[in-house]
């Protein structure tokens, strides 16, 4: 089988098509576009891209039609009054420059013209679950998913409300199918070292490859010029996983740098 001659996660993201899950993470969305950056100057391109909370904003920029390069200077550049409105309502801030923000950077309106097929996951109010977003405008289903509960207002869609797609998708796999071949960059809830490698339960995935780089620093509203320096760590933490020996389906061997 093609799968026995793989070797390296390299060997392994060449071997064929697969699908780019990204985590939630609070302010990780750094993290992920450094993370991105190495997969873009490799070539190593997902075919299909899907995400939660700050890994569906990057996974949805790049899907949309941004460089990973474009996508990186836009964070760097990111200022907390672009996206700070505080006002009444279930959430600190409601939203709105937020959304103005998504529509100004976003190439595309729906996700019919994504250059790959995207899944943003979201959680519907409602009913209480997560639920998968694949078509529609995209800027909006990013900021769902990005509605991180008490810090953002919840955002209508189609006469429904939904929060941070990570209250119940953390890993941002509910938009990728198992019989997919997935590289998941799963975002550490905690910077220490100990933290980072501690990955969600993946036995059910048939070939599944997660990533998880410790030692990234936390970003947060009043900490975004460490921005620059998660996105350099996530990026050089995935050029030395490319050349290491892949997990192996089912294996429960965990993989960081």
């Amino acid at each position: 089988m093609l799968e026995d001659t793989v070797t390296t996660l390299r060997d392994w993201l060449r071997a064929g098509p697969f699908t780019l899950a990204m985590s939630s993470g609070f302010f990780g969305f750094y993290a992920h576009a450094g993370f991105l950056s190495v997969l873009e100057e490799e070539g190593l391109l997902p075919a299909r891209a899907c995400g939660s909370s700050a890994g569906a904003l990057v996974a949805g920029l790049w899907a949309s039609g941004l460089s990973s390069g474009r996508i990186c200077e836009r964070l760097v550049a990111l200022r907390r009054e672009q996206f700070w409105d505080v006002g009444f309502g279930l959430g600190l801030l409601r939203g709105a420059r937020f959304q103005s923000l998504l529509e100004a950077i976003v190439p595309v309106r729906d996700f019919a013209t994504c250059r790959v097929p995207l899944a943003v996951s979201a959680f519907d109010l409602r009913i209480r679950q997560t639920v998968v977003l694949r078509s529609g405008a995209v800027a909006p289903a990013l900021r769902a998913s990005c509605a991180l509960p008490f810090m953002f207002q919840p955002v209508r869609i189609e006469g429904r409300l939904y929060l941070d797609g990570g209250i119940l998708d953390r890993p941002g796999l509910a938009g990728a199918s198992r019989t997919d071949r997935v590289l998941l960059h799963h975002l550490p809830r905690s910077p220490a070292p100990d933290q980072a490698l501690r990955l969600p339960d993946l036995r059910a995935w048939a070939e599944i490859q997660p990533v998880a780089i410790s030692g990234l620093p936390r970003v947060d509203p009043l900490r975004l010029d460490r921005g620059r320096q998660a996105i350099e760590r996530a990026a050089g933490g995935l050029r030395a996983a490319l050349d290491r020996p892949i997990v192996r389906p089912g294996a429960t061997a965990r993989r960081g740098a």
